[in-house]
C-alpha cells in the first residue's frame, strides 16, 4: 500500500473511531477525496477484518458509519496530528535537507530523502506544493566538498558511539604526518567544516580530545569499553576558539586591511575578543587571539596586497621569506 492510500486509511479510521461516527459526506470532505475514494476505504478497512456498521440517526438523511465499540477497545489511539507547518518552517526544512551536501552520492544521502518523503506524506497538499516551489531556491555548493560514499559503515559505529558512550578502535591516515595509525578514541561529536565531516573523539591513551576527519578512517570496530564524557570539554567553545580548522596554541595576531577589504573584514565574525579599528585612510586593523597559526598564516597570505601583517613578527617573517621564495620561483 502506497505511502498517501496507508495515511488516507489511517485518518478513516480515525473518524470512524469517534462516538459520532462519520457520514460518506462527512469522510469527502474531511478527507478531499470522492465518496467513491470513501466506498473504497470502507471496503478495505472490512478486508482487514475490523468491523464496521452504519447507523441511521433520527432527523439526520445521511447514515452514520462507526467501528464496532468492543473492537475500538483494542486499538491504538489512531489520531494523527495535523502537520500545518509556518512559512519559516517550511524554509528551515529546505534548507536543512540542502546542508546535507556532505552525504551526497551515499546511502545516508537516500535515507534523508526517504525520511522527508514519508514525513511529506503527512503534510497538507499546500504545504507539498509550497515546498516543491522552494526547491527552487536553495541549492548547495558541491565544489571541494568530500566524497563519503563507502564511509556509511564508519559513520554507523561512530554514531552508535557516541549515543552509547562506548570507544571504538580505527585505523587513521593522519595527513600530515602522512601515517597509517591504529588509534583508540571515544567519539563525542559530529560537525561539518567545508564540506567535510569531522567527529571530536577523545583520544583514549592521553585522555586528550581531538578532532578526527571521518574520511581518513579506513577501517573501524567498535569497542566493549565505556567512555566517560570528559567534564570540561565545550565542542561549542572548541569550534568558534580554532580559526579555521586547527585547535591549537593560542596566537594573537595584528592585521591591516587595505579600504578595498575593509568592507568584507568588518561584515563577519574572526575571533570572539576580535577588534577592528578604523584607519585615517579607509583601512582597517584585524586584533584577535585565535588557535590555528598555520590557518591564520595562510589566510593573511591570500589577500596578498590587500592585508599587511603587523604581529606577531614570527609569522611576519615566515610570510616575508615564503614570498621571496614564490618571486623565485615565477623568474
Amino acid at each position: 500500500m502506497r505511502g498517501k492510500n496507508l495515511v488516507q486509511l489511517i485518518k478513516t479510521l480515525s473518524l470512524l473511531s469517534r462516538p459520532q461516527g462519520a457520514t460518506r459526506k462527512e469522510l469527502a470532505e474531511t478527507l478531499s477525496i470522492s465518496e467513491r475514494s470513501v466506498s473504497r476505504s470502507l471496503n478495505t478497512i472490512e478486508d482487514l477484518g475490523i468491523p464496521i456498521y452504519d447507523e441511521s440517526i433520527p432527523l439526520e438523511k445521511e447514515k452514520r458509519w462507526r467501528i464496532e465499540s468492543s473492537y475500538l477497545e483494542r486499538l491504538p489511539n489512531l489520531s494523527l496530528p495535523k502537520l500545518a507547518l509556518s512559512y519559516p518552517e517550511i524554509i528551515s526544512l529546505c534548507m536543512m535537507a540542502g546542508e546535507s551536501v556532505v552525504f551526497q552520492k551515499t546511502e545516508i544521502d537516500c535515507h534523508i530523502s526517504t525520511a522527508i518523503a514519508k514525513l511529506m506524506v503527512f503534510v497538507p497538499e499546500k504545504t507539498r506544493k509550497e515546498l516543491t516551489k522552494l526547491k527552487r531556491i536553495f541549492i548547495s555548493k558541491t565544489i571541494a566538498s568530500k566524497n563519503y560514499a563507502g564511509k556509511e559503515t564508519v559513520i554507523k559505529i561512530l554514531t552508535e558511539s557516541i549515543l552509547n558512550r562506548t570507544a571504538c578502535r580505527i585505523t587513521y591516515h593522519a595527513f600530515y604526518k602522512d601515517k597509517i595509525e591504529d588509534k583508540e578514541i571515544g567519539p563525542l561529536h559530529f560537525y561539518e567544516h567545508n564540506g567535510g565531516l569531522y567527529v571530536f573523539a577523545v583520544k583514549i591513551k592521553d585522555k586528550i580530545v581531538r578532532s578526527y576527519a571521518v574520511e581518513r578512517i579506513k577501517s573501524i570496530k567498535p569497542l566493549n569499553c565505556d567512555i566517560k564524557y570528559p567534564g570540561n570539554f565545550d565542542p561549542v567553545e572548541k569550534l568558534n576558539s580554532a580559526f579555521d580548522l586547527t585547535h591549537g596554541e593560542p596566537v594573537t595576531v595584528k592585521i591591516r586591511f587595505s579600504k578595498n577589504e575593509a568592507r568584507y573584514i568588518k561584515e563577519k565574525n574572526w575571533s570572539a575578543d576580535q577588534r577592528i579599528t578604523d584607519n585615517p585612510d579607509g583601512s582597517v586593523t584585524l586584533s584577535m587571539t585565535t588557535s590555528g597559526y598555520r590557518d591564520v598564516k595562510r589566510w593573511v597570505m591570500s589577500f596578498g596586497k590587500e592585508a599587511q601583517l603587523l604581529e606577531p613578527g614570527e609569522m611576519r617573517k615566515e610570510i616575508e621569506v615564503e614570498l621571496k621564495e614564490v618571486l623565485e620561483m615565477m623568474r
